[in-house]
């Protein structure tokens, strides 16, 4: 298991590197844009080609392309290894190529599909921005297809950093050309991050033998594409919830999806650190273990998983919760974005705050059937999903208008109900986790997060009441010194009490 926490480990680390980046990059605009009108044109702008990047290479990543791929790893079969993903890269470089100028040529429908709640001038600005944005999703995706080959292969660095430079690109063109050109410079920013991520990518790849080939024979096409199918079903129905998600966010006023953004670039900070490392890391384990039939040690490799994520997440979420304000105000409240704001988008955190801890033991769930090479049931649980989040999110409308809150608790129902049906079907299908320690460490971490938040809460109102902070660098040590302060708890509380997943956290020292 040492191997996967290693793993884990650079993951995280390429994960905090891309999570500061993205603080950074709605640091930078919040101060330049706050939570304009303008910055909700832009989000949707940009969230079109990122939801055909998850519908293709993100969707295939882990479901189809690091299992397949890893069948191929071995030296004997590398060969094998670069024709597949050969043809993969020059069919994808084509098909995007069409796509990119078919969505150029429909941009005003498409800007409409997401933001048709906003007024005119927006709806225009958003299609302007869309024509911008669109041309990334062909760097996007020939990126992640090679970071499917770099997972497979066990070289965990450079996809781990992909994100990260993305980010780099739109804060590098945002305090550039932020004055001159205003949130175009953002939309400009995405198309150079994306292609530094396919830059990153290939330079790790320079052994490959990579050459555009249209070979349709290879058995292992047949497989990627049998546990594709069912993935881009169920992205499908998922984009489509997502275009109805932000029409309806969008109808309850103009600055509602820029809130909706800030907090989410929050509440991913935590999943990227924990979840989303962890999973990465266990998943060409899980694929090896389930492709030789291992089916015990498949079961202590996902527990293993799952108590890290654990371990992490809930005082993570804790700790979020309680320091939602000063986290807000330090990252944000500049130039154009207003206390008010601040106060609505700590409203729509802890919102969201509610579904993360269920969102975190989701993933490696998810994984845990992509790598048996079962794709069809997430995407049935995925639809019965999407199902649960509308009836959630336009019950409440039935009584009432419409309010952007009803659409974040109908985020955190959804989430609950996607991992428990996940959990129900592990069991049923594969095995039981129990005796895993799961129960257990849960019940340690729970404990020991609400001392760490009572602690917290203590120490932030202690330091608000002995000195009124002001500034950035009193912003910044009403975060940190809470924050430090609980984490000294959480961790001193799981040590006192012997708990052994939080002595492999720390740092060993090195042999003599």
């Amino acid at each position: 298991m040492a191997g996967v926490t290693r793993a884990a480990g650079i993951i995280a680390t390429g994960n905090v590197a891309s999570r500061v980046l993205g603080l950074v990059r709605d640091t930078v605009k919040s101060n330049y844009f706050g939570a304009s009108g303008a910055v909700s044109a832009f989000d949707m702008a940009a969230k079109v080609p990122m939801w055909i990047y998850d519908l293709l290479a993100g969707g295939m990543l882990s479901a189809a392309l690091v299992p397949v791929f890893s069948e191929y790893a071995r030296a004997e079969r590398r060969a094998e290894l670069w024709q597949v993903a050969s043809f993969l890269l020059t069919i994808s470089a084509i098909a995007l190529a069409v796509l990119t100028l078919l969505g150029e040529l429909f941009a005003p429908q498409l800007a409409w599909l997401v933001g048709g709640g906003l007024s005119p001038e927006l709806l225009q600005l958003t299609t302007s921005l869309l024509r911008l944005t669109l041309p990334t999703m062909l760097f996007l995706n020939l990126a992640g297809i090679l970071a499917g080959l770099l997972f497979a292969l066990q070289r965990f660095t450079r996809p781990a950093f992909n994100a990260a430079m993305f980010n780099l690109g739109i804060v590098a063109a945002t305090l550039l050309f932020a004055r001159e050109y205003g949130v175009y410079a953002m939309a400009g920013g995405m198309l150079c991050g994306a292609a530094l991520q396919l830059l990153l990518q290939y330079s790790g790849l320079l052994d490959a033998r990579l050459v555009p080939v249209l070979n349709w024979r290879q058995p292992a096409l047949q497989r990627i594409a049998r546990l594709y199918l069912p993935i881009v079903l169920g992205l499908l129905v998922d984009m489509v919830s997502r275009a109805v998600s932000y029409r309806l966010a969008s109808s309850t006023g103009d600055q509602s999806i820029a809130w909706m953004g800030y907090a989410t670039t929050l509440m991913q900070f935590p999943l990227g650190l924990t979840s989303i490392a962890v999973s990465a890391a266990i998943l060409p384990t899980l694929a090896r273990q389930a492709a030789a039939v291992e089916q015990r040690e498949f079961l202590q490799t996902l527990a293993h998983g799952l108590r890290l994520v654990i371990l992490l997440i809930i005082p993570a979420v804790a700790g979020m919760y309680v320091l939602a304000g000063p986290i807000v105000r330090l990252l944000f409240e500049h130039g154009g974005f207003l206390p008010a704001d601040t106060v609505m988008t700590v409203i729509v955190l802890r919102l969201y705050l509610l579904g993360v801890v269920a969102a975190a033991v989701d993933l490696p769930l998810v994984n845990a059937f992509y790598a048996r090479q079962d794709a069809w049931t997430p995407a049935m649980v995925g639809l019965a999903g999407v199902g649960v989040y509308l009836a959630a999110a336009l019950g409440p409308a039935l009584f009432r208008p419409m309010q952007l809150q009803d659409l974040i608790v109908a985020n955190a129902v959804q989430l609950t109900a996607h991992a428990l049906c996940m959990w129900w079907f592990l069991r049923a299908r594969v095995g039981t986790l129990a005796g895993n320690g799961l129960l257990r460490i849960t019940l340690q971490a729970s404990a020991a997060a609400a001392l760490m938040a009572a602690g917290t809460l203590a120490s932030l109102e202690l330091l608000q009441r002995w000195h009124a902070f002001g500034g950035l660098a009193g912003e910044l040590l009403l975060v940190a010194l809470p924050a430090a302060f609980g984490a000294a708890i959480y961790f001193g509380v799981l040590l006192l009490a012997r708990v052994p997943e939080a002595a492999q956290l720390l740092p060993r020292p090195a042999a003599r």
